[in-house]
């Protein structure tokens, strides 16, 4: 059945991260990571919950959003990348945030995503890629 939308979502953790607590390195990942991806950044918003605490923040995209919302106390991230269509590279964004966050992947889930009367598409889990 076709459906009326196309879209992949990836959802990844990350541990053993560094730079956590940092607003300005959060923000120049999420940025690198819209570039990576080939997406259009219309903005980025993040919030500190104080010093050494954690970071949540989002790109916002033509496409759709790059979150984060990280655990300095614990070295870990969680990553949440969105795009509409096929034509954006979901991995280089995340690994160039893998990659600024010094971190190792420990979850990583790939979906499909579709609006319409037809299924979800495919669910692709895959552990650390």
């Amino acid at each position: 059945m076709t459906t009326a939308y196309d879209g992949q979502h990836l959802i990844a953790d990350l541990h053993d991260a560094a730079h956590l607590a940092d607003v300005a390195h959060i923000e120049a990942c999420l940025i690198a990571a819209a570039a990576a991806a080939g997406a259009t950044l219309l903005e980025v918003r993040l919030h500190s919950f104080g010093p050494g605490q954690g970071v949540t923040g989002v790109a916002m995209l033509a496409e759709s959003h790059i979150s984060i919302h990280t655990w300095p106390e614990y070295g870990s991230a969680c990553v949440d990348l969105f795009m509409c269509g096929r034509s954006h590279d979901l991995d280089a964004a995340l690994d160039t945030i893998v990659q600024r966050l010094a971190a190792q992947v420990t979850r990583r889930t790939l979906l499909t995503r579709s609006i319409g009367s037809g299924p979800s598409g495919d669910q692709v889990a895959d552990p650390a890629r």
